[in-house]
């Protein structure tokens, strides 16, 4: 007996002392990518004992065995299980996860999660960004969204970027999507003025420039009409909803980044050196230094710079940045440098049910342009310029001044420039500033109902400032003659202003309840005032003293004759009551139903407001099931929106004052002018596969657009009206297309993660109905006055091609077409047609993959576009034989080529190329520093990175870049895929930090 109870206690002594051995207290810091996390879960896996992190991010929990497993959780962040091994302080920092960013996206008037969302809506989050900054948000969403296409003019920094969603649905109103910016919708007109040089016209920068991309939280894109009818006469290209930062952390948090960025020409046209040049017969004089590219371009430097601070409270947060970068272009002379400030505020008053969030946005801008112009005639711009330039021709003279009569050429019947002289001799500044602030009270009612009011203000004022110095001497360009001397004088400066203000008035009120499990409903009403005022004011000056430098500060010092002044003045206001319901049934049924009023003082008088109605269906075949198939969601839509995007006044009879008092009719009046309307339809499904690993959707949408805004021309005989009148034009411009998209995760463990996302876009879309016949996409250079390239036409895509059908040359040299029943002809029997191609590309493609293992993280990213065609109006108006024989430079296949030197340069299909290319946009090496040094400098996360941009390019395309927008627009009807002269791309390689404190 005695000996059983010896064993016993021996037995209970050993398991006590084995429990007290294995048995701990185990503490630690939870923290995310900023720092630590307040709140996070901590949990023994298998059982219920655990702990939530506090202010500082810190946890104990008691009584841990020493082969335990501990779960840490964070809404947002990946979940993470860590083995304590025996240890008795544990550290860890939890990563963001990409699918729980992506579960609530943010849509007009509200947000909903994505698993209940039944329209075609995708967000990109500010990690989906790249690393380096973008001079506009627009550069963000390029090859990253299904049907979302963005193109930038040129490769000038702060460039205009066209922004296009399931295509074009207008043929002369506007096409970009409504940008809407913590929920203020901007007015979308330019923010800054264009220019004339009389060498062609330059068109505003992106109004969106004075965004900084570091202050984006995440930008949500709505594409069809159960997310934009809500928006109504406004949605009809489209929504682009910008969410900024605000302070996500309790602890003070300090940020700092920056990047420096080192650019150079991606892409060369191949001309002739000075040997070949000789070689192949052209015109020697002497020297053998001169290259195009190194007389009016650089290697560029750019840095970019951005600190900002977080702090929060039990009631408040506060976010507040600042930055500032200098973008070099790779032209010179050329770059914008962008300083910017932001306040993201927000307080809750009386327990929460008052909540009031302050936001503001300023921004400082300075352009600085080159002489790039869009319409340069046959004497050309800087680009064309020194790509003409005869490279045997110097460019200085032995005493250092510039060569002001080159390939023999005197005074100014000269038709050659010197394009470092015209570098030196123009100057173009453009100071912009930007405020957007809004102030949005939110009222907590009762548990299920809250009330909204949100004041906006959108205010900029621009000017800008450019002379062409008196220095230089150019044919028909800048010169004057007084009054009664036969004196001629060179030399032009203008001034140019444009200041807008517009305000945003709305209410809303928010009604939200889950009755049970199978019904939950909420539902939203409001009202929305919208005044958008601009006005502007020019004036200029030309005939200058030659020893006169400085003339945009002293523009007086031009001939009295020659002064020039001018002004305007618009306001357009709009006035929106709307409403939406959302239900689910069951759990699987969604239902979405949305109607809004607009009415406009652009509109006629009677037709001043229509309705936008829309309903979207959603049902949820499966949903987080296990296995291969985890979730299908099926969705449809249909609805009906608007487009306000045409002039201001052009329902109403409009005159103007000219010079000495002249009254001249600029529009008659349409009292029965209607808005252009959408109707839209589409179906969609959603789909998580392979246990979550493969997510994704494919949708198919149909566009209709009808009452198609269009000036119809004055009268060329009286009794007609002596100006044009706008009316709605009979047709249909039909979009329709498909779109997919999809992200699987290859690898998702602890220390190695690896994810690739692709999407891709088909779309199509014809003219129907339409008895018209509209001149498009104007051409320009020698030969080339009122040449124009496409039409918009019954049964045909927008903007297709129509020229002659070129079929080579005969035995003289001159060029063959094919007349109108296909056979050659020459060009005196030869018909211009329509060619069976077009501007727009009928697919796009993004792909992007994403790699880290521990501290490492790379990603690259490509994207592309197919299907289409570009005009190179820049080899049709300066690469043909005569440009040779007239001692210009070109191609060494034109010169060589069996063309005759008379031979006229006729539009045709001979400079019509395939536009097709897949760019890698970026690639990115980067590295996290963490350990015991980071935290004596009291550094909470620090990563280096490396990035590389445009790197590789693979087209046939000959000129400098297939992606490519020259605005040749040509009556107000808008072009696509006209290549003329435009500023280079470049590519760029940078280094930046990221620090946290």
């Amino acid at each position: 007996m005695k000996n059983s109870l010896l064993k016993g206690l021996m037995v209970f002594l050993t398991m006590l002392c084995t429990s007290l051995t294995y048995s701990q207290d185990v503490s630690g810091t939870v923290s995310d990518a900023s720092g630590p996390l307040p709140g996070a879960s901590v949990l023994v896996k298998g059982t219920t004992k655990g702990a939530q992190t506090d202010f500082d991010g810190k946890f104990t929990i008691k009584n841990v065995g020493s082969n335990a497993v501990l779960v840490f959780s964070y809404i947002g962040l990946k979940t993470q299980e860590v083995n304590v091994a025996g240890r008795s302080n544990v550290n860890v920092t939890l990563k963001e996860d990409s699918a729980e960013l992506k579960e609530v996206v943010v849509i007009g008037y509200g947000s909903v999660k994505k698993k209940d969302a039944t329209g075609a809506v995708d967000q990109l989050s500010s990690k989906s960004f790249d690393n380096v900054g973008a001079p506009n948000p627009a550069d963000l969403l390029r090859g990253k969204v299904a049907g979302v296409q963005v193109t930038q003019s040129s490769g000038e920094p702060g460039a205009a970027a066209s922004i296009r969603i399931r295509g074009n649905s207008s043929i002369r109103s506007g096409n970009g999507p409504l940008i809407v910016v913590d929920g203020v919708p901007l007015d979308g007109g330019d923010v800054s003025p264009g220019n004339d040089t009389g060498l062609g016209t330059q068109s505003a920068r992106n109004p969106l420039n004075f965004i900084n991309q570091n202050d984006i939280e995440s930008l949500t894109i709505l594409k069809d009409a159960s997310s934009t009818a809500i928006y109504g006469s406004r949605g009809a290209n489209g929504v682009v909803v910008i969410t900024t930062k605000k302070s996500k952390s309790k602890e003070p948090q300090l940020t700092y980044s920056n990047s420096f960025t080192f650019s150079s020409l991606a892409s060369n046209l191949e001309l002739m050196s000075a040997d070949e040049f000789v070689a192949n017969g052209g015109k020697d004089n002497g020297s053998r230094s001169y290259n195009w590219e190194d007389a009016i371009m650089r290697n560029a430097f750019s840095s970019n710079h951005d600190v900002s601070f977080t702090k929060s409270t039990e009631n408040s947060s506060t976010r507040v940045s600042i930055g500032a970068s200098n973008t070099e272009g790779i032209v010179n002379k050329t770059g914008l440098d962008k300083y910017t400030f932001a306040l993201n505020n927000s307080n809750d008053f009386f327990g929460g049910a008052l909540k009031v969030d302050t936001k503001v946005n300023y921004s400082n801008l300075r352009d600085q342009a080159a002489l790039i112009s869009n319409d340069a005639g046959f004497i050309g711009n800087l680009i064309g310029a020194a790509m003409y330039w005869n490279p045997t021709d110097k460019l200085n003279n032995a005493d250092g001044s510039y060569n002001m009569s080159p390939n023999g050429g005197t005074g100014i019947n000269n038709s050659f420039l010197n394009p470092a002289l015209l570098s030196d001799a123009y100057t173009d500044y453009t100071n912009t500033n930007k405020l957007l602030a809004s102030i949005k009270s939110t009222l907590k009612i009762n548990d299920n109902l809250n009330y909204q009011f949100l004041f906006g203000v959108e205010t900029s004022n621009s000017t800008r400032k450019s002379q062409l110095s008196p220095g230089i001497q150019i044919q028909n360009v800048a010169q004057a003659t007084a009054p009664g001397s036969s004196v001629v004088k060179f030399g032009q400066a203008g001034v140019t202003q444009i200041e807008r203000l517009n305000r945003t008035f709305e209410h809303t009120l928010n009604y939200s309840k889950t009755f049970n499990d199978n019904f939950i409903f909420d539902a939203l009403a409001g009202y929305s005032y919208y005044d958008y005022t601009v006005n502007g004011s020019n004036f200029s000056a030309r005939g200058f003293d030659p020893k006169q430098t400085n003339l945009i500060d002293n523009i007086e010092g031009g001939l009295q004759n020659e002064f020039r002044a001018s002004s305007f003045r618009n306001r357009n206001e709009l006035q929106s009551f709307f409403g939406r319901a959302n239900a689910t049934l069951y759990k699987k049924f969604l239902i979405t139903a949305s109607l809004r009023a607009d009415g406009s003082t652009k509109l006629g008088a009677n037709n001043k407001y229509g309705s936008f109605p829309a309903v979207g269906l959603g049902y949820k075949v499966f949903e987080d099931k296990a296995g291969l198939v985890n979730s299908i969601k099926l969705r449809a839509n249909y609805g009906i929106t608007g487009n306000q995007e045409f002039a201001v006044n052009s329902a109403v009879a409009r005159a103007s004052y000219g010079n000495n008092g002249s009254l001249n009719v600029d529009t008659n009046a349409n009292e029965d002018l209607k808005w252009e309307t959408t109707t839209s339809s589409g179906l969609g499904v959603d789909f998580a596969l392979l246990n979550n690993r493969l997510t994704g959707s494919v949708d198919y949408f149909m566009r209709d657009t009808e009452n198609l805004i269009f000036p119809v021309p004055a009268a060329a005989s009286q009794p007609g009206p002596p100006s044009p009148r706008f009316v709605n034009l009979p047709g249909n411009l039909i979009n329709n297309g498909v779109e997919v998209s999809a992200n699987y995760k290859l690898i998702d463990t602890q220390d190695l993660t690896w994810d690739i996302s692709a999407n891709a876009s088909f779309l199509s879309n014809k003219m129907e109905n339409f008895a018209g016949f509209i001149q498009a996409g104007a051409l320009n250079g020698q030969g080339l006055t009122g040449a124009f390239a496409q039409v918009v036409t019954n049964n045909e895509p927008i903007y297709s091609y129509y020229m002659y059908e070129f079929r080579g040359y005969d035995a003289a040299g001159a060029s063959i077409y094919a007349d109108a029943a296909g056979a050659d002809a020459t060009l005196g029997l030869a018909a211009k047609k329509l060619v069976g191609k077009q501007g727009l590309p009928k697919m796009n493609l993004g792909f992007s993959t994403n790699v880290a293992y521990k501290n490492f993280d790379a990603a690259v990213s490509f994207y592309g576009a197919f299907g289409h065609y570009l005009y190179n109006n820049t080899a049709n108006a300066y690469f043909f034989k005569g440009a040779f024989n007239g001692g210009r430079n070109v191609p060494a296949s034109v010169a060589t080529s069996p063309q005759d030197a008379g031979d006229p340069n006729s539009p045709s299909t001979k400079y019509l190329e395939k536009g097709d290319f897949l760019r890698m946009g970026n690639l990115t090496f980067g590295y996290t520093f963490t350990g015991a040094a980071l935290e004596k400098m009291k550094i909470k996360s620090a990563r280096f990175f490396v990035n590389g941009q445009n790197l590789l390019l693979f087209t046939n395309y000959s000129g400098f870049d297939p992606e490519v927008n020259t605005d040749k627009s040509l009556n107000g009807v808008p072009s696509a895929g006209i290549d003329y002269l435009s500023y280079p791309r470049s590519k760029a390689f940078a280094l930046g930090l990221n620090v946290t404190f």
